[in-house]
């Protein structure tokens, strides 16, 4: 394992730097790079040692955990994607998405659309996953595009970076709270996680937000009719839906899915709201059945006259849109459950030995730098959260992180919060996250990783160093 582990961090490097290459270079399809350097990894893993197996049988496993890969990862988020295109059509071809944007800039005027995607995002994304918040708010970024000229990159960053700010760091989302079990917290104490988190989650989103507005102007997109004014765009139809209609198929799917989030949260020895109503709540609430619902409500605002080929026609347009994306996401999946295949968070694990040397805000320090590796290796800020407060646990009293203030587990929160800011720490082309937003945006990999990777990355270091700060006062 002593050769093995740099040997794999040096192979992950090449197998990212080749499907850049690939897209960049040689135009290849996204899709068929994630895979190329998904076996080029495993089998480069196989050469090096890091399998147990014998070369045959790693191989028959190799392609097993790959199908495993991408079908799990569809598992979670394949219909959510479907689901939601569907809605963004719907919401498109009626015209409903003319009226949410015309409403959101009323409240925050055509001079400041990149605050209002921020804001939204940043809270959808407290109590919904940030792959499902994009989706379900994409159709009104683009409209809001149109509305406002401004440039569909710099919205769709702003709101990429507002989404991930809360998903990281605020409970309920379940990546904060699975690390705060892990380090020790009981759910008496998640309220001050939460406590904690909102004010560096805020910084993370504004540091995103300053970002899209200050670096992602000149950066092209892809998207249909990206140039049209919102005049021209708007002329099309003959009646628009009202802000009510057209505001519902989005509401009530993320209302859903807050509630049934928050009675999912834990409380003594159950949760917030137990027996049948408290599942009913937590079933809605899942993001495949809001969703539906969402497609439901979305029907409501086609017009009586519109024929059921029309219909058809929309919903197949939806599936179109949504196939790149299912496939790219899903190749981002292999590529992920590959890459967790190997000991590579083992090795990252002892990088850091037994934190004797460690202390205080140095501590930070060394949990931010672990869960950011773990980010960037495997992808998924939710695994990334999971897995280092899990290597962290049993390391929180030789890194000084086991103190109290009062009745406050400040140690082991400040050790949350600071593998959050870590796991911020890039959203790349092994994310799922990294393909919905460049798909939905219309971003091509290299205008992705400008604007998207290098935001995630400025809006890591920037939690650090706000948690950093608070630490300095606390620990």
């Amino acid at each position: 394992m002593s050769t093995a582990g740099p040997a794999l961090l040096a192979a992950l490097a090449a197998s990212i730097g080749l499907i850049i290459l690939l897209c960049g270079r040689f135009k290849m399809h996204p899709f068929l790079a994630i895979v190329l350097a998904t076996y080029a990894f495993g089998l480069v893993a196989m050469g090096i040692g890091a399998a147990t197996d014998s070369d045959q049988a790693y191989v028959d496993k190799l392609g097993t955990t790959i199908a495993e890969g991408f079908g799990a990862i569809l598992a979670s988020i394949g219909l959510v994607i479907l689901f939601g295109t569907i809605i963004g059509k719907v919401l498109e071809r009626t015209g409903a998405a003319v009226t949410l944007a015309e409403a959101v800039l009323k409240v925050v005027g055509k001079r400041h659309p990149a605050i209002a995607m921020s804001l939204i995002g940043w809270v959808v994304s407290i109590p919904v996953f940030c792959d499902s918040g994009y989706v379900v708010l994409s159709p009104l970024q683009r409209s809001i595009a149109r509305k406002t000229g401004k440039n569909p990159v710099v919205l769709g960053t702003a709101l990429a970076t507002g989404l991930y700010a809360s998903h990281t760091f605020v409970p309920p989302t379940p990546g904060p709270i699975a690390a705060a079990g892990n380090v020790g917290i009981g759910s008496d104490g998640l309220i001050w996680v939460i406590l904690f988190s909102i004010p560096v989650s805020l910084v993370a989103a504004l540091a995103g937000l300053a970002w899209a507005l200050r670096r992602t102007g000149n950066l092209e997109s892809k998207l249909p009719d990206a140039k049209q004014t919102f005049e021209e765009y708007k002329e099309q139809f003959d009646h628009l839906p009202s802000l009510s209609r057209a505001l519902t198929p989005i509401l009530l799917p993320i209302v859903l899915m807050a509630v049934g989030s928050v009675a999912a949260f834990p409380s003594g020895d159950g949760t917030v709201i137990d027996g049948a109503f408290g599942s009913l709540l937590k079933d809605l609430g899942a993001p495949v059945n809001a969703l539906l619902i969402g497609v439901l409500l979305a029907l409501l605002l086609l017009p009586k006259k519109l024929d059921a080929k029309a219909l058809t026609t929309w919903v197949a347009e939806g599936l179109v849109d949504a196939a790149p994306i299912l496939v790219i996401t899903g190749a981002g999946g292999a590529f992920g459950a590959v890459i967790k295949g190997t000991p590579m968070a083992d090795y990252i694990g002892t990088l850091i030995g037994d934190g004797s040397a460690v202390s205080g805000l140095t501590a930070l320090l060394v949990l931010f730098a672990l869960a950011a590796l773990l980010k960037t290796a495997q992808g998924s800020t939710t695994a990334a959260l999971i897995i280092t407060s899990t290597l962290a646990q049993p390391l929180l009293p030789a890194l000084g992180l086991d103190g109290t203030m009062g009745a406050i587990p400040i140690g082991q929160v400040m050790a949350v919060l600071a593998i959050g800011a870590g796991s911020m720490v890039v959203s790349h082309v092994n994310d799922s996250y990294f393909w919905v937003v460049s798909q939905f945006s219309g971003m091509n990999v290299k205008t992705a990783y400008r604007a998207h990777t290098a935001a995630t990355l400025v809006q890591g270091v920037t939690a650090l160093a706000a948690v950093m700060l608070i630490g300095v006062f606390v620990l």
